[in-house]
């Protein structure tokens, strides 16, 4: 009975501090994956976005307004909202998003071609089971 308290004294072996440090290195690690990666991630693609602005782009502004470029100089770009040609000198830092590219904004599309697909995708082919069936269907009404 006497050695029982004795071994319940004795102090445990000290490896809690290596536990409390994996512990950490750990949290830091997870902190790194799920927060600073992501948005280092998102910000390189905003940079490669404002880096690759080109004369004929149609963006929005961080402050909402929507217009085309005219020119580009280092840190600035000359954009022109509106039908009236107004024309407003901006930061490229301002630049939130590039909505229709100058090589799309140039593109145009036949509207009768593209008519003509949609109606060749409207068209849908019975399979020959599916035929069948009709036919038998058509007969039925016939002899009736």
């Amino acid at each position: 009975m006497h050695n029982l308290f004795l071994i319940l004294e004795e102090p445990a072996p000290n490896n809690s501090g290596w536990v409390s440090i994996a512990l950490m290195v750990g949290v830091i690690l997870i902190m790194y994956f799920l927060m600073i990666r992501p948005q280092k991630k998102q910000q390189k693609q905003i940079d490669d976005m404002r880096n690759n602005l080109q004369v004929g782009d149609e963006i929005t502004t961080i402050g909402g307004i929507i217009g085309k470029i005219v020119s580009i100089k280092e840190e600035t770009c000359i954009i022109e909202t509106g039908r009236d040609g107004v024309r407003m000198r901006i930061l490229r830092s301002a630049v939130r998003c590039v909505d229709v590219p100058a090589n799309v904004a140039n593109y145009t599309i036949n509207v009768d071609d593209k008519k003509e697909e949609a109606a060749a995708e409207e068209i849908d082919m019975p399979t020959e089971g599916e035929a069948a069936e009709n036919n038998d269907k058509k007969n039925k009404k016939k002899k009736k």
